[in-house]
């Protein structure tokens, strides 16, 4: 099961497990089964602590890991390899006793909670949001005995996913009932528990001193402005709803200069350890809401806090443009998806359509090909707005047809799931029906700018901040950075060192006022 590259990787993360643990195996004669036995015994070969056990489960195949002597709460149901290998290897870990790297104040939030939770969670192995959230999950059920936690492989239990109209991953269940969609970092699960939790945070926040330049992002552009910053010697903190922003929802990562290749959550990972580094106050979790200047920048945050600076840098980046027509937000993870590698296994055998035929669109269809009966791609040009190299690719592929001139004008459904949609074609206003079990929506990004519209920080008719080549905004003490502002290409390198001179500006600014 695992190659000889991993099993040395594994041996020496092995080597941190102080107490004793056991993997609880349930099996059938599946092909499956035979394969998670396979890598039960690797894995209890490499390390003399841990022991495996033959228990039955619900599910099969499934596997439930503890510390020798206590009932599991943390368990997989199918086998826990691609993006969840590393959960996997964090659950033995954290059963055998090593620390997790966790703050202080969220690890008693977590063992203060009161009252039974049961957490159930769809992912597929191809999906790079599933990992945060299993293994925020699996944590709080190491913490606290009043948690338990079970991850489940959507492909291997098809049934399962049918009856409860999985059709996005991760979908998070607790004692039963829909709890969550999409990536959630452990301070939102724990504040979707701790009803208390909203109002301590903005009453924390309101007490912090002004900053001298409050970054507004995470993503590329916002760690850059913070590192930049920090290493002025200047009070730096910076806000953001999650850290890495957009880059968390991308797979594969080829030309960042000097990185041949990374993956989104990886990126991510390395820009937050990089910004730790130089002691950057890093506030997550929050919205901002709006800003104004007073005696100083205030930002004033969803949750209702305020923030003080002296200057500011907004790296708001942007989100998936969603398409605004009926149905969509009906349907949407019931059918309508916006990744389709997370997605995508969820429509195995299945027609589906991509809306928008630029790179992102076709690089979608590429992707579903393989794993869908057909796949039909309308753009609403009337040219495919892709490289050249990705359209001959896709014309390749026998299940792949491309339509263009196409104006997608509603998402049709059952009520529980999409079953086609409506599409104009705009040189002869014909209306077509294509009857289709997903909708993947590809069709370009939206800048995060909303909280700016009734403020002094002038925007462009797409929403997007106007800046010059300092990153200077119209208001004064402002400055911008990355996929929010007017910057013509909305890369990764691009918006790192468009954070880079934002703060540079601003550090200017401070210095001459």
């Amino acid at each position: 099961m695992l190659d000889a590259n991993l099993k040395n990787q594994l041996n020496t993360y092995l080597q941190n497990i102080v107490q004793p643990i056991a993997i609880h195996v349930s099996t059938d004669n599946s092909v499956k089964s035979k394969e998670m036995h396979a890598l039960v015994e690797e894995i209890s070969a490499l390390c003399g602590k841990i022991s495996v056990r033959q228990e039955p489960a619900k599910r099969n195949p499934s596997m439930a890991i503890a510390p020798v002597g206590t009932k599991p709460r943390v368990s997989f149901a199918g086998i826990p390899l691609g993006h969840e290998f590393t959960s996997l290897v964090l659950a033995l870990l954290q059963a055998g006793g090593h620390p997790a790297k966790i703050d202080p104040e969220l690890l008693e939030q977590v063992r203060n909670l009161e009252g039974k939770y049961h957490f159930e969670t769809y992912i597929s192995l191809s999906c790079q949001n599933c990992p945060d959230v299993v293994q925020a999950l699996n944590l709080m059920a190491t913490l606290n005995p009043n948690i338990s936690h079970e991850m489940i492989d959507g492909s291997l239990f098809q049934e399962e996913v049918e009856a409860r109209n999985v059709m996005a991953v991760p979908a998070v269940y607790l004692n039963g009932d829909h709890f969550g969609q999409g990536r959630m970092s452990i301070e939102e699960i724990i504040g979707k528990l701790d009803t208390g939790a909203a109002e301590r945070k903005a009453a924390k926040l309101n007490a912090k001193a002004p900053y001298d330049l409050l970054v507004i992002g995470g993503g590329p552009a916002g760690a850059a402005a913070a590192i930049y910053a920090a290493r002025k010697g200047i009070r730096t903190g910076l806000v953001a709803e999650r850290f890495g922003g957009q880059v968390m929802d991308t797979v594969g990562i080829e030309n960042l200069i000097s990185v041949p290749y990374t993956e989104g959550p990886k990126l991510a990972a390395n820009l937050e350890q990089h910004v730790k580094e130089y002691g950057v106050d890093i506030i997550t979790e929050q919205r901002a809401a709006h800003l104004q200047r007073k005696d100083m920048l205030q930002v004033e945050l969803n949750s209702g806090a305020t923030l003080s600076s002296r200057s500011v840098v907004l790296a708001t980046g942007a989100r998936w443009k969603t398409l605004g027509v009926p149905g969509e937000a009906e349907y949407r993870t019931r059918g309508v998806a916006y990744c389709p590698h997370c997605d995508g296994p969820f429509f195995k055998g299945k027609r589906v359509a991509v809306i928008g035929g630029g790179n992102s669109g076709i690089e979608a269809a590429i992707d579903l090909a393989g794993i869908v009966e057909h796949v039909t791609v309308l753009e609403f040009a009337d040219r495919l707005c892709a490289d050249e190299v990705l359209v001959r690719k896709a014309k390749q592929k026998d299940n792949i047809e491309m339509i263009v001139n196409a104006q997608t004008t509603e998402v049709l459904g059952d009520g529980k799931k999409v079953t086609g949609l409506t599409y104009t074609e705009r040189t002869t206003g014909e209306t077509h029906i294509l009857e289709i079990a997903g909708v993947f929506v590809q069709i370009g990004l939206v800048p995060n700018t909303e909280f700016l519209q009734r403020t002094d920080v002038a925007l462009n008719p797409m929403g997007e901040i106007v800046i010059d080549e300092r990153g200077t905004t119209s208001l004064p003490g402002v400055y911008a950075a990355g996929d929010a502002t007017t910057v013509p290409y909305k890369q990764i390198v691009v918006s790192m060192g468009a954070g880079s001179t934002a703060a540079l500006s601003a550090f200017d600014y401070l210095i001459r006022s």
